[in-house]
């Protein structure tokens, strides 16, 4: 099993000249988090694709990870893409996690994981259900409720829009059996991107399971994409840390400080 970290990102809707992966939740960088959970896991491999201000992030988090560079950031797929040669051709689990959802506990990751291996899937998307989805990408259902496709929201008509149910951007992919799908993303969309969820379709299309699993508690995969998002996990980690003191969150003790 290996495990990759997206971390690229600029995070312009943050107002900040830090990259997204530095900005820190009770004074620590999110990227610490999300990699103190991926290491719970005891991945094989654990890469960290960087690519705005690459070398701050790298610096930060240090030796103890193999690192993959996107440059340019055309989006989540480019990213996962940009990934492959890291992950190599050995077949394996992968996980997939965006340094923006810092409040991902370990053992959601571990019943994602398990759930993709019971079930055979070539993917396994983490969803949570929210009472206000705006910013998502939306979980489009059938009338038996299997997974057709996930439809970013600049993307979404009015009645997906009004879909609760939200992509976490947190996933499971059996490698390298994606890799054909990925090659063949397109980015024919209004963002101009190579979006990581049109994946879906594209294995369903080929007649390969895609699975879901629903986050037990939406708050914990929450992201971080602007101030108040990030006042929001602050309180809520401080929260959690009061009432359940065994899942205080150290900082990964492979980080060198702040940046």
């Amino acid at each position: 099993m290996k495990v990759v970290v997206l971390a690229a990102g600029q995070g312009t809707r943050m107002k900040s000249d830090l990259p997204k992966a530095l900005h820190p939740v009770l004074g620590r960088p999110m990227v610490d988090y999300v990699i103190e959970a991926a290491r719970a896991l005891e991945p094989e491999r654990l890469i960290v694709v960087v690519g705005h201000r690459a070398g701050e992030v790298r610096e930060h988090v240090g030796d103890g990870v193999t690192y993959a560079l996107q440059q340019p950031q055309l989006g989540t797929g480019h990213a996962l893409l940009c990934a492959a040669g890291a992950l190599g051709d050995q077949e394996a689990d992968v996980v997939l996690l965006a340094v923006d959802v810092p409040l991902v506990r370990a053992d959601t990751l571990s019943g994602l994981l398990a759930h993709h291996r019971r079930a055979g899937a070539a993917a396994t998307v983490l969803t949570a259900r929210v009472p206000d989805p705006t910013g998502y990408g939306r979980i489009v259902r059938d009338q038996d409720g299997n997974i057709r496709r996930i439809v970013e929201e600049k993307d979404a008509s009015p009645a997906l829009r009004a879909i609760n149910e939200i992509n976490t951007c947190i996933y499971c992919f059996q490698w390298p059996e994606i890799l054909s799908p990925l090659s063949r993303l397109t980015a024919l969309n209004r963002q101009g991107e190579f979006y990581l969820v049109d994946i879906v379709a594209l294995l369903l299309a080929n007649g390969r399971p895609v699975e879901t699993v629903e986050a037990a508690d939406p708050g914990e995969v929450e992201g971080v994409n602007d101030p108040a998002q990030l006042a929001r996990a602050e309180a809520r980690m401080k929260t959690d840390a009061i009432r359940h003191p065994e899942r205080v969150r150290e900082p990964w003790e492979g980080s060198r400080g702040d940046p």
